[in-house]
């Protein structure tokens, strides 16, 4: 049996600008699920949180904490049923 490990919040120096950029575009998408941020970085909740207050504007930080606190489609378990997927359908393949 495999085990994917999370990294923590002082092993996120592994990500590259690109992989950072990826994460916090994710963590705005409001479908996009933190397990589903895991599943593809490694990072957990607390990791991702770590890499937008850092690399965020203070303001940008708490609109985005206002905004993903508490949400409903953040959180796997609290979705409904009827949504399986993380990413939109309609996004053009970036280069």
């Amino acid at each position: 049996m495999l085990l994917k490990t999370t990294k923590t919040i002082n092993e996120k120096s592994e990500l590259t600008e690109g992989d950072i950029s990826r994460v916090i575009e994710m963590a705005w998408e409001d479908r996009t699920t933190f397990e589903a941020i895991e599943a593809q970085f490694g990072l957990n909740q607390d990791g991702v949180i770590k890499i937008m207050r850092t690399h965020l504007k203070l303001s940008s930080f708490k609109l985005w904490r206002k905004r993903t606190h508490g949400q409903v489609t953040k959180h796997q378990k609290l979705r409904s049923s009827e949504v399986t997927r993380h990413k939109a359908n309609h996004r053009v393949k970036q280069f």
